[in-house]
């Protein structure tokens, strides 16, 4: 039988400019499952890669956040990320995030946070000494991102693109039936209510099955207005999702409800499941909250 070639771990050095979204890039990279260290000091970034490629202690993909507040050890940073791109047994890459002055000024007056060079000038003193000290790894990056005309949804999108390994990431979309007499799913991003559908309920050989059970779910779809909920309903959801994709949403739950949460919502869960299982860029997952209460 033969055995899956290794994956190669990714190290992804994040750094730049402060108020630019280094921030926000690794909780992106943290989403694609990468082991992210904020701030972690240059001294340890050697031992920190040996860590992740250790077969006893693996940690996949990394990343780690590097920028000014490490002080005058920030020059060392380049010959430091210079010997990550020469191992053989991890792929390193360096991700340099910056935006214009006027932006990031005025993101920290926004923010009313202290810039870290702050203490000793004036915030534009501040950016633009900044911007002479990271010069050199801005020089070494392999991705550079201007961050000033990017909304935080925009700037995720693009550090997926650069950390992920091409469908690993995916939205995640969770079908879930229930049952309104036991309330709608309180994290429901949107809800359909399939209580106009004829009731199962109301066959005394269909009252104990669910809609898990073929009987029960082609007396469902029987129903005329099943098959027209369905094909509009899965149209809907065609377009959406790759809307939500391109956002760089992560999680996308829809409820759908009868009045138990056994019957119709659940075969119709089961069928829309059905329909989009191959669409692209979706992990899909199908639940029935209240299918099996009495």
């Amino acid at each position: 039988m033969p055995t899956r070639a290794k994956v190669m771990p990714k190290f992804v050095v994040v750094t730049g400019l402060s108020g630019a979204g280094k921030s926000q890039a690794i909780h992106a990279l943290e989403d694609l499952g990468y082991f992210c260290i904020d701030n972690l000091p240059i001294a340890l970034i050697s031992t920190f890669a040996d860590l992740s490629v250790r077969e006893e202690d693996p940690k996949h993909h990394v990343a780690v956040v590097v920028d000014v507040r490490e002080g005058r050890n920030l020059s060392r940073l380049p010959g430091v990320y210079r010997k990550l791109k020469r191992r053989g047994d991890l792929q390193a890459s360096l991700v340099f995030l910056e935006a214009d002055q006027d932006i990031l000024v005025r993101r920290f007056s926004e923010s009313r946070r202290p810039h870290p060079l702050g203490r000793r000038m004036s915030p534009v003193e501040a950016v633009k000494e900044e911007r002479r000290q990271t010069a050199p790894l801005r020089a070494l990056a392999d991705h550079v991102i201007d961050t000033s005309k990017l909304s935080v949804h925009e700037l995720r999108h693009r550090v997926l693109a650069i950390g992920g390994d091409g469908d690993q990431h995916k939205l995640v979309v969770t079908i879930q039936s229930f049952g309104f007499k036991r309330g709608a799913p309180a994290d429901a991003d949107l809800l359909f209510d399939v209580r106009f559908l004829k009731n199962p309920h109301f066959v005394a050989t269909l009252r104990p099955l669910t809609g898990l059970d073929p009987k029960v779910a082609r007396y469902v779809m029987s129903d005329p207005a099943a098959k027209r909920f369905l094909a509009l309903t899965s149209g809907l959801m065609r377009f959406l999702l790759p809307q939500y994709i391109a956002e760089g949403k992560a999680y996308l739950t829809v409820a759908i409800g009868c009045t138990g949460g056994r019957h119709r919502s659940v075969a119709i869960s089961e069928a829309l499941g059905r329909a989009l299982k191959r669409t692209k860029g979706v992990q899909l997952r199908v639940r029935h909250r209240d299918a099996a209460e009495a």
